[in-house]
């Protein structure tokens, strides 16, 4: 089987983000041109400490891509471990307001929608960690966020075939993964160390895989370094067509954002809360009551 292999290591540093004091923001994807992150638009690793008072955030809207919400480190309205999928499709509304003291660290990953999926009706799934499938012993622990790793599959339903899954290992400790050789992918690695190949990424940086044009399946081994190492793995399959991103928007063509606009600016776009039943679906939230 095809190994894979690290093709780029990326040192990140945090910068103050939008919501003022507390809140430091990592962008992932600065300097990467989208030819060679696609489908991954928008990578942010938001931590957040919060003193209250004005509320920050509020109501805003998203078409064209996915948004990924996972919850490193939570609170009582963001679960520790929970991990949300919005398909904004053809637009939607949601909101996301602070209003009091808050500690929190969420990565958010845009997600580009393809062609023929990008204005599909939206749609969100969220899967809380007692619905996370998991493997854990006393070396390591992975858990299957979207798509499919050493024998589990997440429930998760996807327009853009994603892998998306957290690993915890010890020292000298051996992980592979199966994925689609044509798969665009990073780690990211939050704690510790881990050398995949001749290239070690350690906490606070990115590792790139090589792009390959092969079919079929390809192998990654992980290997841990230290004793408390964390990475997260992301892999999608690239779309190789061109996009027109603006703001909260993702199209075709420039019209196509005009276009949006307007529709958001008439009140057109639907609001999560307000989506139908089936069109919001949650997981795991029998084994949290």
């Amino acid at each position: 089987m095809l190994q894979r292999t690290i093709s780029n290591v990326r040192q990140h540093q945090g910068h103050p983000g939008f919501l003022g004091t507390g809140h430091t923001a990592i962008a992932v994807l600065d300097g990467v041109p989208y030819t060679q992150s696609d489908p991954f638009i928008v990578f942010m690793d938001d931590q957040l400490d919060l003193p209250g008072g004005e509320p920050v955030g509020g109501a805003h809207p998203h078409a064209g891509f996915e948004t990924l919400t996972l919850v490193l480190e939570g609170n009582e309205d963001w679960k520790t471990g929970s991990f949300e999928l919005m398909t904004a499709g053809k637009g939607i509304v949601h909101t996301e307001e602070i209003k009091s003291a808050t500690k929190l660290r969420i990565l958010q990953v845009w997600l580009v929608l393809p062609p023929a999926k990008r204005w599909a009706t939206p749609f969100w799934q969220k899967i809380l960690l007692e619905g996370v499938p998991t493997i854990q012993n006393n070396d390591y622990e992975i858990r299957v966020y979207s798509g499919s790793s050493n024998g589990l599959t997440s429930p998760l339903q996807n327009a853009t075939p994603l892998t998306l899954v957290d690993f915890r290992m010890k020292a000298d400790q051996t992980i592979k993964q199966v994925l689609p050789a044509n798969y665009t992918g990073l780690i990211y690695v939050l704690k510790g160390a881990v050398k995949l190949g001749n290239e070690t990424i350690a906490a606070g940086q990115s590792g790139w895989l090589n792009n390959t044009t092969a079919t079929g399946d390809s192998e990654l081994s992980f290997y841990s370094l230290e004793a408390d190492t964390r990475f997260v793995l992301y892999a999608a399959r690239p779309h190789q067509v061109p996009v027109v991103a603006h703001g909260p928007f993702v199209g075709d063509t420039v019209e196509d954002i005009n276009r949006l606009y307007k529709t958001y600016r008439e009140g057109a776009m639907p609001h999560l809360e307000d989506l139908p039943k089936d069109r919001r679906v949650e997981f795991g939230r029998e084994a949290a009551l």
